[in-house]
């Protein structure tokens, strides 16, 4: 995949993107975080665009860590339904 440049705009702040990511999905990501910083702007009444990127950071690793928790839980439950859905086939192939 060739280089791309992708210009981006994150609480007021551009940036200039290189890399073989896709554009679109830079800017998705990029939308995403803008939007989180200006929540948490908004909710805190902060100005310090450091303060706010910290704290954004902070909760979409939240967000992360809960998704890796729900999927480790739906994982174990499949694990557990294709054991159990093994063990009635070998019953019924027993048969």
């Amino acid at each position: 995949m060739p280089e791309n440049s992708t210009r981006i705009d994150i609480f007021d702040q551009s940036y200039q993107i290189r890399g073989e990511i896709d554009p679109g999905h830079v800017r998705e990501l990029a939308a995403y975080v803008d939007k989180k910083m200006r929540e948490i702007a908004d909710a805190s009444k902060t100005v310090d665009s450091l303060k706010v990127a910290v704290m954004a950071a902070l909760n979409i690793t939240d967000e992360l860590f809960q998704e890796r928790e729900s999927a480790r839980r739906v994982d174990s439950i499949v694990y557990d339904k294709s054991l159990e859905c093994s063990r009635l086939l070998d019953q019924v192939l027993k048969r």
